[in-house]
């Protein structure tokens, strides 16, 4: 009996010990609950912290930036053309229909809708300028002017005997307008030649004096320019060299004949010319 009551007691005992130590942790809060519990404080803010803050730029919204109109864009003038096709500014040129001329400038010209480069020639004696396309120089037989060799055998042509063609003089005409015309110095010299007439020789027609002065003065131009003498003066050069040409002895029947039908054609042309321009 006395044992039964000591182990009775003892497990009273015992679950009151238990007991206690359940009430214990229920009113003992753990560590964690405790921390999870415990109100955060804020760390309190030092003189450099706010400091620090009250510091701190302002960064402004940045306003829209408009976009900037490009600047209109000027174009740098061209330069003068001063070459083209082996001629230059400023230099005497052969343009076979008018003799010689000076390129006054190269320019660019709109024409028909196309761009064309043109020399500009001006031709002082008669007053006249022309505008030629670049691209057509050689179409048209322009030239440079004639080298002192080839002046120098012009000159020795004149001193030959004249060479005129027992043809009817409308034919002759045709060939003497084609060889001023040519460009050629030696041919225009040629013209010059044949129909030459000096003090002792008769008369010539009026077609035939017109064609001599042509061709006299294209030539005179020309030796002017390339010797750098006056027009005056070559001519006296190029009158000198016919005056030393065999002159013409007398007349046969024929030639005479011949003589006769090339004035009365020479007249008849002109005539008819006269009557076209009524």
């Amino acid at each position: 009996m006395p044992n039964k009551t000591a182990k009775t007691v003892a497990k009273a005992t015992g679950s009151k010990a238990t007991a206690s130590k359940v009430a214990a942790s229920k009113v003992a809060p753990s560590k964690t609950a405790a921390k999870a519990a415990a109100p955060k404080t804020a760390a309190p803010k030092t003189a450099a912290s706010k400091a620090a803050v009250a510091t701190k730029p302002v960064v402004a919204a940045k306003p829209a930036v408009k976009p900037v109109a490009a600047a209109p864009r000027v174009e740098e003038p061209k330069k003068p053309l001063t070459q083209r096709q082996g001629f230059k500014t400023n230099e005497f040129v052969v343009y076979p229909a008018h003799g010689v001329g000076q390129i006054l400038a190269i320019e660019e010209q709109e024409i028909a809708g196309a761009r064309l480069e043109l020399f500009v020639i001006n031709f002082m004696k008669d007053k006249m300028t022309l505008r030629v396309p670049t691209a057509k120089v050689a179409n048209v037989g322009m030239r440079k002017l004639s080298e002192p060799v080839l002046v120098k055998k012009a000159l020795e042509t004149l001193k030959g005997r004249a060479r005129v063609k027992r043809t009817m003089w409308s034919r002759r005409a045709q060939e003497y307008e084609a060889k001023i015309n040519s460009g050629d110095i030696v041919a225009i010299a040629e013209v010059v030649r044949d129909l030459y007439r000096s003090e002792s020789q008769p008369e010539q027609s009026y077609s035939e004096r017109q064609l001599y002065e042509a061709a006299l003065d294209r030539l005179s131009r020309e030796i002017a320019v390339v010797q750098h003498v006056t027009e005056t003066e070559a001519v006296k050069e190029i009158e000198s060299q016919l005056a030393k040409s065999p002159r013409r002895g007398a007349k046969t029947e024929a030639e005479v004949e011949a003589d006769g039908e090339a004035d009365a054609d020479a007249d008849g042309d002109d005539a008819t010319v006269a009557d076209e321009a009524a």
